[in-house]
């Protein structure tokens, strides 16, 4: 009787033993929204050349809107480029389960697509006393075929309401490129912040994004090197995402007050 009630007790321990174990593991810590990294460019979609970065007035008539399409366009460029890997693979890790590492520490490994090539992604989170810390590497075995490098890593609150991102260039520059900062309202997205962080005249340079409650509630804050220009130039763009109407200011644009376009982006004078 005594050798039956010892192996129920060593069955109770092993038991909780295993049970304690599982419970220290606690949950994986949340992923950031993807939107976390990208900028709703929709409303400024463009091929047109009528307006150029030196804010010159060419008399078109919708030079207005067609300047802020230009400016975004730019960053448009190096999202596609910085981006359209990293984010494809940071999205396909919320279909994924990841796997308990150390302490506090969770792995999301798979394989993604992307523009018709297969890639390894490998996305670690760690939960730590103010933040949660990110890092993402990816690696290609097709031609052109590249190691694992890390790609980017970053850091969230860990109420989920904001964080940043630092992005590598590529696998044969692994200096940063892009850092990100973004802040979330309720469920939605608040504010997106690209700066650029390559050595050279753009170096600095930044696209800031957010959502308001006015009747314009978009914007952008911008501040790039102009190249026709020769020196960096501050513009504040804000539109309505429904209506599609908007305004531009810039002190390096024509007189330094609100320009103003309509629905058909059109010209107009602004109320």
């Amino acid at each position: 009787m005594k050798k039956f009630l010892s192996l129920i007790l060593a069955l109770i321990l092993i038991s909780g033993s295993f049970s304690g174990c599982k419970k220290d593991k606690g949950d994986p810590p949340t992923l950031p929204p993807a939107e976390s990294m990208l900028i709703d460019f929709s409303n400024f979609m463009s091929t047109s050349k009528t307006a150029d970065l030196g804010f010159q007035n060419k008399g078109t008539e919708n030079l207005n809107w067609e300047t802020v399409a230009l400016i975004v366009g730019t960053w448009r460029t190096i999202i596609a480029v910085t981006l359209a890997i990293p984010v494809a693979s940071f999205k396909v890790a919320v279909d994924q389960d990841p796997v308990y590492l150390s302490e506090k520490k969770w792995e999301w490994s798979y394989n993604v697509s992307a523009a018709g090539v297969t890639y390894k992604a490998r996305l670690t989170g760690e939960i730590g006393a103010s933040d949660i810390k990110w890092e993402m590497y990816i690696s290609r075995e097709t031609a052109p075929a590249f190691a694992e490098f890390k790609w980017f890593e970053g850091t969230s609150k860990l109420d989920g309401t904001g964080g940043k991102w630092l992005l590598a260039e590529s696998n044969t520059v692994t200096s940063p490129i892009l850092q990100i900062d973004w802040t979330k309202s309720g469920t939605d997205i608040g504010t997106i912040k690209y700066t650029y962080l390559k050595t050279g005249s753009s170096n600095g340079a930044y696209i800031e994004y957010g959502l308001t409650n006015n009747a314009l509630n978009a914007f952008f804050n911008i501040h790039y090197y102009n190249t026709s220009l020769v020196k960096f130039s501050d513009v504040n763009v804000e539109w309505s995402t429904s209506a599609k109407n908007g305004r531009i200011k810039s002190s390096d644009y024509l007189d330094g007050q609100w320009k103003c376009w309509d629905a058909n982006k059109i010209n107009v004078t602004c109320p």
